[in-house]
Protein backbone atom coordinates (compact mmCIF):
# COMPACT_ATOMS: atom_id res chain seq x y z
CA UNK A 1 0.00 0.00 0.00
CA UNK A 2 1.42 3.36 -1.01
CA UNK A 3 1.66 6.27 1.43
CA UNK A 4 -1.03 8.09 -0.53
CA UNK A 5 -3.42 5.15 -0.33
CA UNK A 6 -2.60 4.71 3.36
CA UNK A 7 -3.46 8.36 4.00
CA UNK A 8 -6.68 8.29 1.96
CA UNK A 9 -7.90 5.08 3.57
CA UNK A 10 -7.10 6.44 7.01
CA UNK A 11 -9.08 9.63 6.41
CA UNK A 12 -12.05 7.74 4.98
CA UNK A 13 -11.95 5.29 7.88
CA UNK A 14 -11.94 8.09 10.42
CA UNK A 15 -14.87 9.78 8.71
CA UNK A 16 -16.83 6.53 8.68
CA UNK A 17 -16.10 5.91 12.35
CA UNK A 18 -17.24 9.42 13.19
CA UNK A 19 -20.38 8.89 11.10
CA UNK A 20 -21.32 5.85 13.19
CA UNK A 21 -20.74 7.75 16.40
CA UNK A 22 -23.01 10.58 15.27
CA UNK A 23 -25.66 8.15 14.02
CA UNK A 24 -25.90 6.37 17.37
CA UNK A 25 -25.88 9.69 19.19
CA UNK A 26 -28.84 10.91 17.12
CA UNK A 27 -30.76 7.66 17.66
CA UNK A 28 -31.10 8.40 21.38
CA UNK A 29 -33.25 11.04 23.07
CA UNK A 30 -33.63 13.93 22.72
CA UNK A 31 -33.15 13.49 18.95
CA UNK A 32 -34.91 10.12 18.75
CA UNK A 33 -33.97 9.19 15.17
CA UNK A 34 -34.43 5.61 16.31
CA UNK A 35 -34.15 3.80 12.93
CA UNK A 36 -30.47 4.82 12.89
CA UNK A 37 -29.80 2.34 15.69
CA UNK A 38 -30.28 -0.53 13.21
CA UNK A 39 -27.73 0.71 10.65
CA UNK A 40 -25.72 3.34 12.47
CA UNK A 41 -22.83 1.03 13.36
CA UNK A 42 -22.37 -0.18 9.78
CA UNK A 43 -19.92 2.57 8.68
CA UNK A 44 -17.60 1.84 11.63
CA UNK A 45 -17.73 -1.88 10.90
CA UNK A 46 -16.91 -1.33 7.23
CA UNK A 47 -14.04 0.98 8.12
CA UNK A 48 -12.72 -1.48 10.68
CA UNK A 49 -12.97 -4.56 8.46
CA UNK A 50 -12.35 -3.21 4.98
CA UNK A 51 -11.38 0.47 4.58
CA UNK A 52 -8.88 1.41 7.29
CA UNK A 53 -5.25 0.27 6.93
CA UNK A 54 -4.91 -3.02 8.82
CA UNK A 55 -2.61 -1.69 11.51
CA UNK A 56 -5.20 1.01 12.37
CA UNK A 57 -8.26 -1.20 12.00
CA UNK A 58 -9.51 -0.70 15.57
CA UNK A 59 -9.44 3.10 15.35
CA UNK A 60 -12.84 3.62 13.61
CA UNK A 61 -14.86 1.70 16.21
CA UNK A 62 -12.98 3.42 19.04
CA UNK A 63 -13.69 6.80 17.48
CA UNK A 64 -17.34 5.88 17.00
CA UNK A 65 -17.74 4.87 20.63
CA UNK A 66 -15.99 8.00 21.83
CA UNK A 67 -18.15 10.35 19.76
CA UNK A 68 -21.37 8.50 20.53
CA UNK A 69 -20.82 8.41 24.29
CA UNK A 70 -19.54 11.97 24.42
CA UNK A 71 -22.64 13.18 22.57
CA UNK A 72 -24.90 11.09 24.79
CA UNK A 73 -23.16 11.40 28.17
CA UNK A 74 -21.38 14.71 27.79
CA UNK A 75 -24.47 16.81 28.59
CA UNK A 76 -25.17 14.48 31.52
CA UNK A 77 -21.85 14.67 33.33
CA UNK A 78 -20.23 17.96 32.32
CA UNK A 79 -22.42 19.93 34.77
CA UNK A 80 -21.43 17.58 37.62
CA UNK A 81 -17.69 18.19 37.25
CA UNK A 82 -17.03 14.58 38.28
CA UNK A 83 -14.55 12.14 36.80
CA UNK A 84 -17.46 10.62 34.87
CA UNK A 85 -16.73 13.12 32.10
CA UNK A 86 -13.83 10.84 31.08
CA UNK A 87 -16.03 7.78 30.52
CA UNK A 88 -16.28 8.24 26.72
CA UNK A 89 -12.49 8.43 26.47
CA UNK A 90 -12.02 5.35 28.67
CA UNK A 91 -14.57 3.38 26.63
CA UNK A 92 -12.87 4.44 23.39
CA UNK A 93 -9.44 3.33 24.64
CA UNK A 94 -10.83 -0.05 25.74
CA UNK A 95 -12.39 -0.51 22.30
CA UNK A 96 -9.13 0.51 20.61
CA UNK A 97 -7.27 -2.29 22.40
CA UNK A 98 -10.01 -4.92 22.32
CA UNK A 99 -10.71 -4.67 18.58
CA UNK A 100 -7.11 -4.73 17.34
CA UNK A 101 -7.20 -8.39 16.26
CA UNK A 102 -10.79 -8.60 15.00
CA UNK A 103 -10.04 -7.78 11.38
CA UNK A 104 -7.24 -10.34 11.20
CA UNK A 105 -9.42 -13.01 12.81
CA UNK A 106 -12.36 -12.38 10.50
CA UNK A 107 -10.29 -12.43 7.34
CA UNK A 108 -8.57 -15.66 8.33
CA UNK A 109 -11.89 -17.31 9.14
CA UNK A 110 -13.52 -15.77 6.05
CA UNK A 111 -16.06 -13.93 8.20
CA UNK A 112 -17.74 -17.14 9.26
CA UNK A 113 -17.96 -15.89 12.86
CA UNK A 114 -18.26 -12.17 12.15
CA UNK A 115 -21.93 -11.79 13.11
CA UNK A 116 -22.01 -14.24 16.00
CA UNK A 117 -18.82 -12.96 17.62
CA UNK A 118 -19.87 -9.34 17.19
CA UNK A 119 -23.36 -9.81 18.63
CA UNK A 120 -22.20 -11.92 21.58
CA UNK A 121 -19.37 -9.51 22.37
CA UNK A 122 -21.79 -6.59 22.44
CA UNK A 123 -24.11 -8.55 24.77
CA UNK A 124 -21.20 -9.52 26.98
CA UNK A 125 -19.99 -5.93 27.27
CA UNK A 126 -23.47 -4.72 28.21
CA UNK A 127 -23.67 -7.47 30.82
CA UNK A 128 -20.28 -6.60 32.29
CA UNK A 129 -21.40 -3.00 32.62
CA UNK A 130 -24.14 -4.13 35.01
CA UNK A 131 -21.45 -5.10 37.50
CA UNK A 132 -19.88 -1.63 37.42
CA UNK A 133 -21.36 0.88 39.89
CA UNK A 134 -20.71 3.82 37.55
CA UNK A 135 -22.18 2.23 34.43
CA UNK A 136 -25.51 0.44 34.63
CA UNK A 137 -27.65 0.39 31.50
CA UNK A 138 -26.90 3.95 30.40
CA UNK A 139 -26.41 3.95 26.62
CA UNK A 140 -27.77 0.42 26.05
CA UNK A 141 -28.63 0.35 22.37
CA UNK A 142 -32.24 -0.73 22.94
CA UNK A 143 -33.24 2.52 24.66
CA UNK A 144 -33.89 4.49 21.43
CA UNK A 145 -36.81 2.09 20.84
CA UNK A 146 -38.60 2.98 24.07
CA UNK A 147 -41.61 4.34 22.16
CA UNK A 148 -41.75 1.45 19.67
CA UNK A 149 -43.91 -0.68 21.91
CA UNK A 150 -44.95 -2.88 18.99
CA UNK A 151 -41.34 -4.09 18.76
CA UNK A 152 -39.91 -4.25 22.29
CA UNK A 153 -42.33 -6.53 24.14
CA UNK A 154 -39.99 -9.58 23.91
CA UNK A 155 -37.83 -7.77 26.47
CA UNK A 156 -40.10 -9.59 28.93
CA UNK A 157 -38.36 -12.78 27.76
CA UNK A 158 -34.92 -11.73 26.52
CA UNK A 159 -34.41 -8.56 28.57
CA UNK A 160 -32.96 -5.31 27.31
CA UNK A 161 -29.70 -7.06 26.42
CA UNK A 162 -31.55 -9.49 24.18
CA UNK A 163 -33.19 -6.57 22.40
CA UNK A 164 -29.72 -5.09 21.93
CA UNK A 165 -28.42 -8.36 20.44
CA UNK A 166 -31.08 -8.23 17.73
CA UNK A 167 -30.24 -4.59 16.95
CA UNK A 168 -26.52 -5.25 16.69
CA UNK A 169 -27.08 -8.41 14.64
CA UNK A 170 -28.92 -6.34 12.02
CA UNK A 171 -25.99 -3.90 11.91
CA UNK A 172 -23.51 -6.75 11.53
CA UNK A 173 -25.44 -8.52 8.77
CA UNK A 174 -25.82 -5.32 6.76
CA UNK A 175 -22.09 -4.70 7.15
CA UNK A 176 -21.33 -8.30 6.14
CA UNK A 177 -23.30 -7.86 2.93
CA UNK A 178 -21.48 -4.64 2.04
CA UNK A 179 -18.08 -6.21 2.82
CA UNK A 180 -18.89 -9.10 0.48
CA UNK A 181 -20.02 -6.70 -2.26
CA UNK A 182 -16.87 -4.56 -1.93
CA UNK A 183 -14.48 -7.51 -1.99
CA UNK A 184 -16.19 -9.15 -4.96
CA UNK A 185 -16.15 -5.87 -6.85
CA UNK A 186 -12.46 -5.30 -6.22
CA UNK A 187 -11.04 -8.82 -6.42
CA UNK A 188 -13.40 -11.70 -7.23
CA UNK A 189 -10.75 -14.37 -6.55
CA UNK A 190 -9.56 -13.05 -3.16
CA UNK A 191 -10.01 -15.83 -0.59
CA UNK A 192 -10.87 -13.23 2.04
CA UNK A 193 -14.21 -12.72 0.30
CA UNK A 194 -17.22 -13.51 2.44
CA UNK A 195 -18.57 -16.81 1.08
CA UNK A 196 -21.98 -16.48 -0.52
CA UNK A 197 -23.36 -19.23 1.68
CA UNK A 198 -22.17 -17.48 4.84
CA UNK A 199 -23.84 -14.21 3.91
CA UNK A 200 -27.09 -15.81 2.75
CA UNK A 201 -27.33 -17.90 5.91
CA UNK A 202 -26.97 -14.85 8.13
CA UNK A 203 -29.15 -12.61 5.95
CA UNK A 204 -32.03 -15.06 5.75
CA UNK A 205 -31.69 -16.11 9.38
CA UNK A 206 -31.67 -12.53 10.63
CA UNK A 207 -34.59 -11.58 8.41
CA UNK A 208 -36.61 -14.47 9.79
CA UNK A 209 -35.55 -13.57 13.34
CA UNK A 210 -36.75 -9.97 12.91
CA UNK A 211 -40.09 -11.15 11.53
CA UNK A 212 -40.58 -13.67 14.34
CA UNK A 213 -39.49 -11.11 16.94
CA UNK A 214 -42.01 -8.59 15.60
CA UNK A 215 -44.78 -11.18 15.52
CA UNK A 216 -43.97 -12.23 19.08
CA UNK A 217 -43.94 -8.60 20.19
CA UNK A 218 -47.33 -7.92 18.64
CA UNK A 219 -48.71 -11.08 20.26
CA UNK A 220 -47.42 -9.99 23.66
CA UNK A 221 -48.63 -6.40 23.34
CA UNK A 222 -51.99 -6.29 25.08
CA UNK A 223 -54.70 -3.63 25.14
CA UNK A 224 -55.06 -1.75 28.43
CA UNK A 225 -57.63 -4.06 30.00
CA UNK A 226 -57.61 -5.58 33.46
CA UNK A 227 -57.47 -4.02 36.91
CA UNK A 228 -56.47 -0.38 36.90
CA UNK A 229 -55.65 2.02 39.69
CA UNK A 230 -55.34 5.80 39.74
CA UNK A 231 -51.82 6.88 40.65
CA UNK A 232 -49.90 10.13 40.95
CA UNK A 233 -46.35 11.44 40.80
CA UNK A 234 -45.56 14.60 42.78
CA UNK A 235 -42.80 16.67 41.17
CA UNK A 236 -41.85 19.88 43.04
CA UNK A 237 -40.48 23.00 41.39
CA UNK A 238 -37.11 22.58 43.11
CA UNK A 239 -35.32 19.51 44.50
CA UNK A 240 -36.09 19.08 48.23
CA UNK A 241 -32.89 17.15 48.96
CA UNK A 242 -30.63 19.74 47.32
CA UNK A 243 -32.49 22.60 49.00
CA UNK A 244 -32.25 20.87 52.37
CA UNK A 245 -28.53 20.17 51.99
CA UNK A 246 -27.99 23.83 51.13
CA UNK A 247 -29.62 24.79 54.42
CA UNK A 248 -32.35 26.97 52.89
CA UNK A 249 -35.04 26.14 55.44
CA UNK A 250 -37.51 28.75 54.24
CA UNK A 251 -37.43 27.50 50.67
CA UNK A 252 -37.63 23.88 51.85
CA UNK A 253 -40.70 24.69 53.95
CA UNK A 254 -42.31 26.20 50.87
CA UNK A 255 -41.49 23.11 48.80
CA UNK A 256 -43.01 20.83 51.43
CA UNK A 257 -46.12 22.99 51.67
CA UNK A 258 -46.55 22.87 47.91
CA UNK A 259 -46.07 19.09 47.84
CA UNK A 260 -48.71 18.63 50.52
CA UNK A 261 -51.06 20.67 48.37
CA UNK A 262 -50.14 18.69 45.25
CA UNK A 263 -50.87 15.47 47.12
CA UNK A 264 -54.32 16.66 48.14
CA UNK A 265 -54.94 17.79 44.56
CA UNK A 266 -53.95 14.35 43.23
CA UNK A 267 -56.15 12.59 45.79
CA UNK A 268 -59.06 14.80 44.79
CA UNK A 269 -58.63 13.40 41.28
CA UNK A 270 -58.88 9.86 42.64
CA UNK A 271 -55.22 8.94 43.14
CA UNK A 272 -54.83 5.96 45.48
CA UNK A 273 -51.05 5.58 45.16
CA UNK A 274 -49.06 8.81 45.35
CA UNK A 275 -45.28 8.96 45.02
CA UNK A 276 -42.97 11.69 46.32
CA UNK A 277 -39.38 12.27 45.13
CA UNK A 278 -36.13 10.86 46.45
CA UNK A 279 -34.91 12.69 49.54
CA UNK A 280 -38.16 14.60 49.91
CA UNK A 281 -37.12 15.19 53.54
CA UNK A 282 -33.86 14.97 55.47
CA UNK A 283 -35.33 13.01 58.35
CA UNK A 284 -37.04 9.66 58.91
CA UNK A 285 -40.82 10.30 58.92
CA UNK A 286 -41.30 7.08 60.88
CA UNK A 287 -39.38 8.69 63.75
CA UNK A 288 -40.29 12.34 63.25
CA UNK A 289 -43.45 12.85 61.21
CA UNK A 290 -43.23 16.63 61.35
CA UNK A 291 -44.96 16.97 57.97
CA UNK A 292 -47.94 14.93 59.15
CA UNK A 293 -47.62 12.34 56.39
CA UNK A 294 -49.49 9.65 58.33
CA UNK A 295 -52.41 12.01 58.81
CA UNK A 296 -52.15 13.04 55.15
CA UNK A 297 -52.48 9.41 54.05
CA UNK A 298 -55.58 9.05 56.23
CA UNK A 299 -57.02 12.35 55.00
CA UNK A 300 -56.51 11.52 51.33
CA UNK A 301 -57.33 7.81 51.74
CA UNK A 302 -54.25 6.99 49.70
CA UNK A 303 -51.02 5.03 49.86
CA UNK A 304 -48.06 7.45 50.01
CA UNK A 305 -44.62 6.35 48.82
CA UNK A 306 -42.04 8.86 50.04
CA UNK A 307 -38.28 9.06 49.78
CA UNK A 308 -36.16 10.44 52.59
CA UNK A 309 -32.49 10.76 53.58
CA UNK A 310 -31.00 10.55 57.06
CA UNK A 311 -27.40 11.71 57.57
CA UNK A 312 -25.36 9.48 59.88
CA UNK A 313 -22.52 10.45 62.20
CA UNK A 314 -19.94 8.45 60.23
CA UNK A 315 -20.50 10.57 57.13
CA UNK A 316 -22.76 8.05 55.37
CA UNK A 317 -26.49 8.49 54.96
CA UNK A 318 -29.56 6.34 54.72
CA UNK A 319 -31.33 6.86 51.41
CA UNK A 320 -34.64 5.11 51.85
CA UNK A 321 -38.27 4.98 50.85
CA UNK A 322 -41.33 3.94 52.79
CA UNK A 323 -45.02 3.45 52.03
CA UNK A 324 -47.78 4.78 54.30
CA UNK A 325 -51.18 3.15 53.91
CA UNK A 326 -54.61 4.89 54.17
CA UNK A 327 -54.77 3.94 57.84
CA UNK A 328 -51.64 5.98 58.49
CA UNK A 329 -49.43 2.92 59.04
CA UNK A 330 -45.82 2.81 57.82
CA UNK A 331 -45.53 -0.48 55.93
CA UNK A 332 -41.78 -0.92 55.69
CA UNK A 333 -38.45 0.45 54.49
CA UNK A 334 -36.51 0.03 51.24
CA UNK A 335 -32.86 1.11 51.18
CA UNK A 336 -31.49 2.32 47.85
CA UNK A 337 -29.99 -0.70 46.12
CA UNK A 338 -27.54 1.06 43.79
CA UNK A 339 -25.99 4.17 45.36
CA UNK A 340 -24.49 6.75 43.01
CA UNK A 341 -20.88 6.11 43.97
CA UNK A 342 -19.46 8.74 41.60
CA UNK A 343 -21.49 11.27 43.56
CA UNK A 344 -20.18 10.04 46.91
CA UNK A 345 -23.46 8.35 47.81
CA UNK A 346 -23.73 5.44 50.25
CA UNK A 347 -26.51 3.05 51.13
CA UNK A 348 -25.93 1.19 54.42
CA UNK A 349 -29.49 -0.17 54.56
CA UNK A 350 -29.54 -1.70 51.07
CA UNK A 351 -30.22 -5.38 50.51
CA UNK A 352 -33.87 -5.88 51.44
CA UNK A 353 -36.68 -5.71 48.90
CA UNK A 354 -40.03 -5.47 50.72
CA UNK A 355 -43.35 -5.62 48.93
CA UNK A 356 -46.66 -4.65 50.48
CA UNK A 357 -50.01 -6.38 50.04
CA UNK A 358 -52.72 -3.70 49.88
CA UNK A 359 -56.34 -3.55 48.70
CA UNK A 360 -55.26 -1.80 45.49
CA UNK A 361 -52.54 -4.33 44.67
CA UNK A 362 -49.03 -5.43 45.69
CA UNK A 363 -46.83 -2.34 46.02
CA UNK A 364 -43.09 -1.79 46.22
CA UNK A 365 -40.46 0.91 45.83
CA UNK A 366 -37.05 1.38 44.27
CA UNK A 367 -35.03 4.60 44.23
CA UNK A 368 -33.67 6.58 41.26
CA UNK A 369 -30.36 4.94 40.19
CA UNK A 370 -31.94 1.53 40.82
CA UNK A 371 -33.77 2.16 37.54
CA UNK A 372 -30.48 2.01 35.67
CA UNK A 373 -29.90 -1.62 36.63
CA UNK A 374 -32.04 -4.58 35.70
CA UNK A 375 -31.89 -6.49 38.97
CA UNK A 376 -33.67 -4.33 41.56
CA UNK A 377 -37.08 -4.15 39.88
CA UNK A 378 -36.70 -7.83 39.02
CA UNK A 379 -36.23 -8.76 42.71
CA UNK A 380 -39.49 -7.04 43.58
CA UNK A 381 -41.32 -8.61 40.63
CA UNK A 382 -40.17 -12.05 41.76
CA UNK A 383 -42.14 -11.40 44.96
CA UNK A 384 -45.33 -10.57 43.10
CA UNK A 385 -45.15 -6.77 42.97
CA UNK A 386 -47.68 -5.17 40.63
CA UNK A 387 -46.95 -1.47 41.05
CA UNK A 388 -43.59 0.14 41.87
CA UNK A 389 -43.07 3.68 43.11
CA UNK A 390 -39.77 5.24 42.05
CA UNK A 391 -38.72 8.32 44.04
CA UNK A 392 -35.89 9.98 42.11
CA UNK A 393 -33.71 13.06 42.15
CA UNK A 394 -32.32 13.76 38.69
CA UNK A 395 -30.72 16.82 37.16
CA UNK A 396 -31.32 18.68 33.92
CA UNK A 397 -28.77 16.72 31.91
CA UNK A 398 -30.64 13.43 32.23
CA UNK A 399 -34.21 14.73 32.21
CA UNK A 400 -34.79 13.77 28.57
CA UNK A 401 -33.21 10.31 29.00
CA UNK A 402 -33.81 8.80 32.42
CA UNK A 403 -37.54 8.16 32.10
CA UNK A 404 -36.87 5.87 29.13
CA UNK A 405 -35.37 3.38 31.59
CA UNK A 406 -38.76 3.09 33.31
CA UNK A 407 -40.28 1.76 30.09
CA UNK A 408 -37.89 -1.19 29.87
CA UNK A 409 -37.98 -2.04 33.58
CA UNK A 410 -41.79 -2.14 33.33
CA UNK A 411 -41.82 -4.37 30.24
CA UNK A 412 -39.06 -6.66 31.50
CA UNK A 413 -41.15 -7.55 34.56
CA UNK A 414 -44.71 -6.62 33.52
CA UNK A 415 -45.14 -4.17 36.38
CA UNK A 416 -46.57 -0.65 36.45
CA UNK A 417 -44.19 2.08 37.58
CA UNK A 418 -44.60 5.62 38.92
CA UNK A 419 -41.45 7.77 38.81
CA UNK A 420 -41.66 10.98 40.84
CA UNK A 421 -38.68 13.26 40.44
CA UNK A 422 -37.37 16.20 42.41
CA UNK A 423 -37.92 18.69 39.62
CA UNK A 424 -37.02 17.31 36.19
CA UNK A 425 -38.66 14.14 34.85
CA UNK A 426 -41.59 12.16 36.20
CA UNK A 427 -43.53 9.41 34.45
CA UNK A 428 -46.35 6.93 34.89
CA UNK A 429 -45.80 3.76 32.84
CA UNK A 430 -47.93 0.64 32.52
CA UNK A 431 -46.65 -2.99 32.34
CA UNK A 432 -46.44 -2.82 28.53
CA UNK A 433 -44.39 0.35 28.45
CA UNK A 434 -47.19 2.77 27.67
CA UNK A 435 -46.34 6.19 29.06
CA UNK A 436 -49.67 7.21 30.60
CA UNK A 437 -48.36 10.53 31.89
CA UNK A 438 -45.05 12.37 31.52
CA UNK A 439 -43.48 15.61 32.71
CA UNK A 440 -40.00 16.42 31.38
CA UNK A 441 -38.36 19.75 32.19
CA UNK A 442 -34.57 19.96 31.60
CA UNK A 443 -34.68 23.47 33.06
CA UNK A 444 -36.57 22.26 36.13
CA UNK A 445 -40.17 22.74 37.13
CA UNK A 446 -43.05 21.28 39.05
CA UNK A 447 -45.80 18.93 37.92
CA UNK A 448 -48.58 16.83 39.38
CA UNK A 449 -49.11 13.75 37.24
CA UNK A 450 -52.33 11.78 37.73
CA UNK A 451 -53.35 8.84 35.54
CA UNK A 452 -55.10 5.51 35.55
CA UNK A 453 -52.59 2.72 35.08
CA UNK A 454 -52.96 -1.00 34.43
CA UNK A 455 -51.57 -3.10 37.27
CA UNK A 456 -49.08 -5.84 36.62
CA UNK A 457 -50.24 -9.42 36.92
CA UNK A 458 -47.93 -10.09 39.86
CA UNK A 459 -46.63 -13.20 38.11
CA UNK A 460 -43.46 -11.69 36.73
CA UNK A 461 -42.04 -12.84 33.38
CA UNK A 462 -39.49 -15.24 31.95
CA UNK A 463 -37.00 -12.39 32.28
CA UNK A 464 -37.99 -12.00 35.94
CA UNK A 465 -37.22 -15.67 36.57
CA UNK A 466 -34.11 -16.08 34.42
CA UNK A 467 -32.58 -12.64 34.82
CA UNK A 468 -30.06 -11.32 32.30
CA UNK A 469 -29.56 -14.73 30.70
CA UNK A 470 -28.73 -13.30 27.28
CA UNK A 471 -26.01 -11.23 28.90
CA UNK A 472 -24.51 -14.36 30.47
CA UNK A 473 -24.55 -16.00 27.02
CA UNK A 474 -22.70 -12.94 25.77
CA UNK A 475 -20.00 -13.33 28.41
CA UNK A 476 -19.70 -17.03 27.55
CA UNK A 477 -19.31 -16.07 23.90
CA UNK A 478 -16.59 -13.55 24.72
CA UNK A 479 -14.70 -16.21 26.66
CA UNK A 480 -15.12 -18.74 23.85
CA UNK A 481 -13.85 -16.43 21.13
CA UNK A 482 -11.16 -15.02 23.38
CA UNK A 483 -9.62 -18.40 24.15
CA UNK A 484 -10.82 -20.38 21.14
CA UNK A 485 -9.98 -17.89 18.39
CA UNK A 486 -6.75 -19.69 17.51
CA UNK A 487 -8.57 -23.00 17.14
CA UNK A 488 -11.18 -21.40 14.87
CA UNK A 489 -8.44 -19.95 12.67
CA UNK A 490 -6.75 -23.35 12.39
CA UNK A 491 -10.07 -24.96 11.57
CA UNK A 492 -10.63 -22.38 8.82
CA UNK A 493 -7.20 -23.11 7.34
CA UNK A 494 -7.92 -26.84 7.41
CA UNK A 495 -11.21 -26.29 5.61
CA UNK A 496 -9.44 -24.30 2.90
CA UNK A 497 -6.84 -27.03 2.32
CA UNK A 498 -9.27 -29.97 2.32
Amino acid sequence: MSKKEFFIRSIIGLVMGALSGVAFWLAFPPYELWPLIFIGWVPALLAQQRIMPAKLSSVPSALAIGIWLEGYMGPIFRPTGSYMIYLPLVAALISLLADMSKRKFNRKTRYRWFVLEGALSWAGIEMIRLFIPIAGTWGFIAYPLYRQLWFIQPASIFGIIGQGVLIMTVNLVVALGVIRWLDRRENPVDKAIVPEQTFKRWAYGTGIAVVLWTALSLALFRPPDGQQVTVAAIQPDVSPIITGNQGDEALLAGIHSAMLGQTRQAAAQGAEFIVWPEGAMLFDPQVDDRLGLADLAVETNSNLAVGYVVNLVDGTFRNEATVIDPAGEFLGVFGKDHPVVFGGETSPTRGTYPVYQTPIGTLGTIICYDLDYTDTARKLAAQGVQLIGVPSNDWGGIADKHYTHVVFRAIENRVAMVKADGGYDSAIVDPYGRINALAVSPEGGGATLVADVLLGSGNGTINTRLGDWVGWLGIAGMVFFGFGGGFLVKDAVRRETD
